[in-house]
């Protein structure tokens, strides 16, 4: 696991020791994702540089790597599999390797296959290869988007990418000013989705995408994607769940592939001990799991993850995140680079500097929700449909205006403008924590202007999003959505930042490709039965998994902020949220902040995480935007 960093300058007259310095700084400030070493090389036009984390051919797999003759490179972060099987495909074939690492086995990959040796790679990665003979550059993104890849081509003509958006700054050619639709759409999700970066100068490569430039021009292609289309029911229930057991189990094998300690995260619920029940069938040593609780009783999942730590016999550890740990959030403000709102990220960041003290590597159950249908919130959606079943026009024309025209925390209001609006609609607005209604109050007039009266950037590529689904079933949609924004925007934003600042590689079985694929083809109504949520997963688990932790309510990865927000931080949040600095941005209504504040400070309200993502977007303009 690594960082990597770069630019292709329009012309290779700067001295280069003027450009090592640049890329030794570019590299420098992404050093807890590679503690172990540094490595760079400017060859023409070309600056590539790494930091490493070793995991694989820790002796010889220093990076860049270059190919037999010397006429193509590679920085590479991330880990390949089934590079063995790979690497021995390409040996008949002619190819001759100097090292062990699945680095090498990527540009080799490269050799042969051109842009097609994506479809041969199993695992998570963000690489780059530099062709010195024709002076282009091909860089790659893994299909779900594990790691991160940020790029720009500058005024100046200059192209700059690597895995952290701090690694551009460094540059010294990135403008820092805000796109305003980037954070319109933080404020509605709590993250910046994929399609959008909070400096307009800035984009993210998309998950599964490639990118080409050369002749001072980007292109970029898509070589895999979320496919819904093709569910059929050509199997018995019995039958999908031999077939996931398998896939899962599989899964989880091939990422135990490391030469450094290994163990696992063990949050107590259903897809962590899935994991953690897999690997305790593959090792011959007891694995070493980690886990995270709270003082307050609502919110600590301990006693679920005792429960599956005695069951599999793991080497098992436990930390209690207390108030006081929240002094930690200047440093996770500066690690997500954009404003970034999901409070679990403080819990993640402990579990895994504690892991880091024990092991290099953790597997955990991410993606589960969006693969098997496990979040509440699609049960909630069938039930609103109600309103939805009145005509278009009426629900546009008379109803909406009638909703929209009560006052401010009039019980009700918001339930039913969202049942009032078409499916996907329905769903966009239920997950948006600041929604249009609420925008109306919340931006100031300038800011209206600013976004041209328009609220919904976000939202408009939420739908687009959600309409490339040609299923029926509106779960597919649902599921299709969640995996392409709130899947590598929020959930792998959080693993990959804050345990790449523990200097920990974490690893999801879940979203092998190959399982995802397997997964999609299973009938929506056997992923959700009712009220049941990953209906399929736990039929496949039982047996292997505790029943008590199968079918236990779900509680999710929950942080106390209300307490806290009440307690530790509740001075701290009003001066923020109400100083002269802060209401001089010219974003929010003063008057509506301090609503915020008051009805929350009563009682009135629980407006704990509206606060949370104001107060999370005002400290990232001060580490940031303010220079």
């Amino acid at each position: 696991m690594c960082g990597i960093a770069g630019f292709i300058s329009k012309n290779a007259e700067t001295p280069v020791a003027e450009r090592e310095f640049k890329l030794g700084k570019m590299c420098g400030v992404i050093t807890h994702r590679g503690p172990d070493e540094q490595g760079t090389a400017v060859e023409g036009r070309a600056a590539l540089g790494m930091r490493r984390l070793s995991i694989i051919d820790i002796k010889s797999g220093q990076q860049p790597i270059y190919n037999e003759t010397g006429t193509k490179l590679i920085v590479f972060n991330g880990e390949i599999y089934n590079f063995r099987e790979l690497k021995k495909t390409l040996e008949q074939r002619g190819h001759r390797f100097k090292t062990n690492s699945d680095t090498e086995t990527i540009l080799h990959a490269y050799e042969e296959y051109g842009a097609d040796c994506l479809k041969h790679l199993r695992g998570m990665f963000a690489f780059a290869i530099w062709d010195k003979s024709d002076e282009s550059l091909f860089i790659a993104r893994d299909r779900v988007g594990k790691k991160p890849l940020f790029y720009a081509l500058t005024q100046k003509g200059n192209f700059v990418f690597g895995s952290e958006l701090k690694v551009l700054l460094e540059h010294g050619e990135i403008s820092r000013e805000i796109d305003y639709s980037a954070l319109d759409a933080y404020l509605s999700f709590g993250y910046v989705p994929e399609e959008f970066c909070i400096f307009k100068d800035v984009k993210k490569l998309e998950p599964g995408s490639f990118l080409i430039f050369a002749n001072g021009a980007v292109k970029t292609e898509k070589y895999w994607n979320f496919d819904y289309s093709t569910v059929t029911e050509t199997k018995t229930e019995a039958e999908y769940i031999e077939g996931l057991r398998g896939k899962i189990k599989e899964a989880v094998r091939v990422r135990l592939i490391s030469e450094v300690p290994l163990g696992a995260f063990l949050s107590g619920g259903v897809d962590s001990s899935a994991i953690v029940a897999m690997m305790s069938q593959l090792l011959e040593t007891p694995v070493k799991t980690f886990s995270i609780g709270f003082n307050e009783d609502s919110f600590n999942e301990l006693k679920y993850a005792r429960i599956a730590a005695k069951h599999f016999g793991t080497e098992h550890h436990e930390f209690i995140v207390t108030p006081d740990l929240v002094n930690s959030i200047d440093e996770l403000v500066w690690h997500f680079d954009e404003p970034f709102a999901d409070p679990s990220s403080l819990p993640t960041f402990m579990v895994s500097k504690m892991a880091r003290d024990f092991v290099t590597v953790v597997l955990s159950g991410d993606g589960g929700d969006e693969l098997f249908a496990g979040y509440t919130r699609y049960v909630v959606d069938g039930k609103r449909k109600g309103l939805g079943a009145l005509p278009g026009s009426v629900r546009r024309n008379l109803l909406r205006p009638m909703i929209e025209a009560l006052p401010h925390g009039t019980r009700g209001k918001n339930y039913l403008y969202n049942a009032s609006l078409d499916p996907v609609d329905r769903y966009i607005d239920s997950i948006s924590h600041f929604g249009g209604l609420k925008k109306k109050s919340l931006y100031a007039a300038g800011f209206k202007g600013k976004l041209n009266g328009s609220f919904g950037a976000g939202a408009g590529v939420f739908r687009r999003i959600a309409g490339e689904v040609s299923s029926k079933e509106q779960l597919d949609r649902l599921l299709y959505l969640d995996s392409k924004t709130y899947l590598p925007s929020d959930i792998l934003t959080k693993v990959d930042r804050m345990t790449m600042a523990a200097s920990l590689e974490a690893r999801v079985p879940l979203l092998d490709h190959e399982l995802i694929e397997y997964v999609q083809k299973i009938p929506a109504h056997l992923k959700l039965k009712g009220a049941e949520t990953k209906y399929i997963f736990k039929k496949a688990l039982e047996g292997i998994v505790p029943n008590e932790i199968l079918y236990r309510e779900k509680q999710g990865f929950g942080v106390p902020i209300n307490e806290w927000i009440n307690a530790q931080l509740k001075d701290r949040i009003r001066e923020t949220l109400t100083e002269k600095r802060t209401m001089e941005r010219g974003f929010f209504e003063a008057k509506y902040i301090k609503t915020l504040l008051e009805e929350h400070r009563v009682n009135r309200r629980d407006h704990s995480y509206s606060l949370w993502i104001l107060w999370m977007l005002e400290l990232w303009h001060r580490r940031f935007a303010d220079g």
